[in-house]
């Protein structure tokens, strides 16, 4: 599987990650299809959400 980081675009993640969708929303993402997560970097919407990136991405990449 992909390694996923920091730059990702949510969009892209949920394409390629299995279990993106429940991985995310666990965190707090509740508008994964938002018309912003076509453009928006998992750290940017970590940052406007207050979520810590390094769990995210944790596992994300597990």
């Amino acid at each position: 599987m992909k390694k996923f980081k920091a730059t990702d675009i949510i969009s892209d993640v949920l394409k390629n990650h299995p279990n993106a969708e429940e991985i995310l929303t666990q965190f707090g993402f509740h508008c994964l299809y938002c018309p912003a997560s076509q453009m928006e970097t998992l750290e940017e919407a970590c940052v406007i959400h207050e979520i810590d990136i390094v769990e995210l991405l944790k596992a994300l990449n597990k």
